[in-house]
């Protein structure tokens, strides 16, 4: 389908989410655990919101399976996919299985959150804020301590699917 550009279109959920699917966006894992065990989502929605204080957000929708535990807990981890995450990322997108289970490698930080084995790099984040924003809820998180693994090409989302970008050569 081809939108002019000269016109505008009114804009409904369809439209809107094939817009998106445009946009190429980082992937990355958000894990938590609020009391009720280990729970984590893939979100392409990450910020850097500020430097100073040093600051994040993401989205999830508020029929999200993942959303009460996002709500009631204090912590998180925000792990950034690489490019060799393509099967954890899409664990994570999915609803109804053991996301934690076999081959899911993971273990608790000293605090107690959730910690993915091999991230290209982790940030865990003290939950500042919560926004509801029409179906979703916008989570506003300060960073309280980061892990960068070696680096790697970044896995990204884009037009339905996974891909990686390739390493720059200079």
């Amino acid at each position: 389908m081809t939108i002019a550009t000269s016109r505008p279109v009114p804009v409904d959920a369809t439209l809107f989410r094939q817009v998106f699917r445009r946009h190429a966006a980082g992937v990355a894992v958000v894990t938590t655990d609020a009391g009720r065990g280990a729970a984590g989502v893939t979100v392409t929605s990450l910020t850097s919101l500020s430097a100073e204080p040093p600051l994040l957000s993401f989205s999830l929708t508020a029929t999200s399976s993942v959303w009460p535990h996002v709500r009631d807990a204090c912590t998180a981890v925000v792990h950034l996919l690489d490019a060799r995450h393509t099967a954890l990322a899409r664990t994570f997108a999915t609803s109804g299985v053991n996301r934690f289970g076999t081959p899911t490698r993971w273990r608790r930080l000293p605090t107690g959150e959730p910690l993915l084995d091999d991230a290209a790099a982790w940030l865990r984040i003290s939950i500042e804020h919560r926004h509801p924003a029409g179906q979703a809820h916008l989570v506003i998180g300060r960073v309280e301590e980061a892990g960068l693994a070696e680096h790697a090409a970044p896995l990204l989302y884009h037009d339905g699917g996974y891909h990686a970008l390739q390493e720059r050569t200079s």
